[in-house]
């Protein structure tokens, strides 16, 4: 630990200029104290081109009652840290009403707050407060299903005649006792539950307490409809509609090809070809963006697992009528440091005609951190840097996991006793579930990371908290936190870095990627290692422009002034210059 710990207060980091190699640590302490500027894009309509965004799970952010459960106004005694990281709007996962099957992701009233978390006029100072320090407020909005315990489910499943009854996907089965087809629930076992009242079968693609929606019914669809203008007229600015490629599958029920091999659950794999990414769900979107439209500057998230770039491009629409910003996940499906592997996937996004507005994604709720996909042991600080770096200087809007500005890391359950998530309680210890991801948010050193006053937390606080925390990095001039600042003030004020051209410098260096940033005004160049080895990376200048760049940002120390022919980097390293033409 005191190895690590002098590690770190040792490494150097190099902001704008050779006055600012020169500060002090409490010079730059002082500056690390204000809130970050507003963003002077934020106003524009389409400000969510120039932000960032981040997630916060509300259940681990702050426990303002000390419940062991973290709530809304946990999140509000908090919003000072977001403005001075920088951040730009909250994306918020549900926090309606649920009887938290799936940790809020089974909804039981779209139009309220659940208890645990508070009450609308909680909600309300929130996004009141939010917008004092210029932060806009996004809501999770599930829109493939709702919980069993709706109490449009619960009239739906009385009888077939129900008025409710077609809110829902149910049908008769093949054969006695046997369900519609063979499609099997993302969260292990069919995807179909028999009703003993009714005698028909129900279609969920997730967990049974999570009945898909019928999206086919129009009078389903106008209620989802006033359901964002209902949260709209509260002050929040978009949504990430979770699952949107769930929201239809096949009339026909046509069965899903069989693959090889079992899931977790042990159900044979089947080819998700009838119940994922139909084609029906683009007109939705399009209805659902004119809602939106319907209200300046709302903007729509989507949760948009493809396989290609291509077919997330068709998630923008047509005109550019659906979506604004579907995800890109495919950084996620990279397993290890490889510069070739980032590089593609950048590249597939770049080089499409469509050359929507990219939103790449690293971590969240249902993936692992980046640092422990990533990283090993010692070098997880510096892999933080590294990543934050990479998507950061990206062409496109950015969306961050809460503790990520701090370096936390996966806290994952040892005891399959200990796990909370379904999925590992049912997939282990094949599948471990999402606990790991969700840990309390490292406050301070103090008792439970300074999430709450001491109740036991719903999840443990991982134990890198006393090194890893808000107060702590806040005081370390070198810390993640501080790096993560400093390269959101760098994209805030050098706007070739979110919306300028990309230049590839080295097209096939498998441990570096170097690339350029260009505006009409500005160019910036990007260096980053991705090996444990220190590399010396010879850059062609005449497609630079020029052979001398004033460094903006470094992860050791250096000149402020370098050469662009010949950069030399360290481990894991980052170098970001800005070309003097």
């Amino acid at each position: 630990m005191q190895s690590t710990r002098l590690t770190r207060l040792l490494t150097t980091l190099v902001f704008c200029s050779i006055s600012a190699l020169a500060q002090t640590s409490a010079s730059r302490l002082k500056d690390a104290a204000p809130h970050m500027p507003a963003n002077k894009f934020a106003t524009q309509n389409e400000w969510w081109k120039y932000s960032v965004f981040y997630e916060i799970y509300p259940r681990s952010y702050g426990d303002s009652n000390n419940d062991g459960t973290g709530d809304l106004n946990g999140i509000t005694q908090h919003l000072d840290h977001l403005a001075r990281l920088g951040v730009d709007a909250i994306w918020i996962t549900p926090c309606f009403p649920s009887p938290q099957v799936d940790f809020g992701y089974d909804v039981s009233d779209y139009r309220n707050i659940d208890p645990q978390y508070g009450t609308l006029a909680d909600f309300d100072r929130l996004v009141a407060e939010a917008k004092k320090r210029h932060i806009k407020v996004i809501l999770d909005f599930v829109v493939n299903h709702s919980s069993d315990k709706h109490q449009w489910f619960m009239e739906s499943a009385k009888s077939t005649t129900n008025p409710y009854r077609e809110y829902y996907i149910w049908r008769d089965g093949k054969s006695e006792g046997q369900p519609p087809n063979n499609w099997t629930s993302t969260f292990g076992g069919p995807s179909w539950t028999f009703s003993e009242t009714t005698k028909q079968w129900y279609y969920h693609y997730f967990y049974p307490q999570q009945p898909d929606l019928n999206w086919r019914n129009p009078k389903v669809e106008s209620e989802m409809f006033e359901i964002t203008r209902f949260w709209y007229q509260r002050g929040v600015y978009g949504f990430r509609l979770d699952a949107v490629d769930t929201m239809f599958e096949d009339p026909n029920l046509t069965d899903n090809p069989p693959l090889e091999g079992t899931d977790a659950y042990g159900m044979p794999l089947q080819e998700h070809i009838h119940d994922h990414s139909l084609s029906e769900v683009h007109a939705e979107l399009q209805k659902l963006r004119k809602v939106a439209d319907e209200s300046s500057g709302r903007v729509l998230i989507g949760e948009t697992w493809t396989k290609t770039a291509e077919e997330l491009a068709e998630y923008y629409g047509p005109s550019n009528n659906e979506l604004q910003m579907p995800m890109y996940f495919n950084f996620t499906k990279v397993d290890e440091l490889d510069a070739n592997e980032f590089r593609q996937k950048v590249a597939a996004i770049e080089s499409n005609p469509v050359h929507g507005w990219p939103v790449y994604v690293l971590s969240n709720h249902d993936i692992r951190r980046y640092v422990d996909r990533y990283g090993t042991g010692d070098n997880k600080d510096q892999v933080a840097k590294l990543m934050s770096a990479l998507y950061l200087t990206l062409r496109g809007s950015a969306i961050m996991y809460y503790g990520e500005e701090i370096g936390m890391e996966n806290n994952d359950p040892k005891r399959v006793e200990d796990v909370k998530d379904v999925i590992g309680k049912k997939g282990w210890p094949k599948e471990i579930g999402r606990d790991g991801e969700r840990s309390p948010m490292q406050w301070d050193s103090s008792v439970n990371a300074g999430f709450n006053q001491g109740a036991t937390p719903w999840l443990s606080v991982d134990a890198n908290y006393t090194t890893h925390n808000v107060a702590s990095e806040m005081a370390e001039a070198n810390s993640i936190l501080n790096w993560y600042r400093h390269i959101i003030k760098l994209r805030r004020t050098h706007p070739a870095f979110y919306s300028g051209d990309y230049v590839v410098l080295d097209e096939n260096n498998p441990n570096v990627m170097s690339y350029l940033r260009k505006s009409k005004r500005e160019m910036a160049l990007v260096v980053l290692n991705f090996s444990s080895q220190p590399q010396n990376i010879a850059l062609d200048t005449t497609r630079i422009g020029a052979s001398k760049g004033r460094v903006l940002a470094a992860t050791s120390a250096t000149a402020a002034t370098i050469d662009l022919s010949r950069v030399s980097i360290e481990p894991y390293g980052v170098v970001i210059a800005e070309v003097q033409k």
